[in-house]
């Protein structure tokens, strides 16, 4: 009994500090999340994989999780777009052991809805929108952060 009981107290140990799934989702659902109500100052971030400057920032943004709790953090993968499979992403984040909200945008023409998305956004990677709905505030900001500019462009929100 005690050994059954080992097993399956081990078997769940896995389980406890896996990171987050990231759900796929399409754009319309993107810009529900962006446009929809929200009592917290969202801050979407748009990366991949691939991106190294994207990658360099993470931190910060993981960091900007944890210490604000008026702030939503969500990290919108963009790599469906080159490669179609999205356990590279999985994997990513368990490697790197995001505990933010990630999606994967599941969209394979960038210029059918980068417009959508802002218009003043290029298509370039890293690229951050901070949304504050209850100001009607919205900034954004299509190159790599560094540290102490999130806290900044938070405050231009309030």
């Amino acid at each position: 009994m005690r050994i059954l009981l080992l097993l399956f107290l081990t078997a769940l140990v896995p389980v406890a500090g896996k990171c987050q799934p990231a759900k796929i989702i399409k754009l319309a659902e993107l810009k529900a999340l962006m446009d929809g109500p929200s009592e917290k100052i969202r801050v979407i971030n748009f990366w991949a994989t691939w991106c190294a400057p994207c990658v360099k920032e993470l931190p910060l943004f993981e960091k900007l999780a944890q210490e604000r709790q008026d702030v939503k953090v969500t990290l919108v993968s963009m790599d469906l777009d080159l490669d179609p499979n999205p356990e590279k992403v999985y994997r990513f984040i368990a490697r790197k052991k995001l505990q933010s909200e990630v999606l994967i945008l599941d969209e394979k023409d960038p210029n059918s809805y980068i417009d959508q998305i802002d218009k003043r956004w290029t298509g370039a990677l890293p690229a951050t929108i901070i949304i504050n709905n209850k100001t009607g505030q919205r900034k954004f900001v299509g190159r790599e952060l560094h540290e102490g500019e999130l806290e900044k462009l938070i405050a231009e929100t309030l």
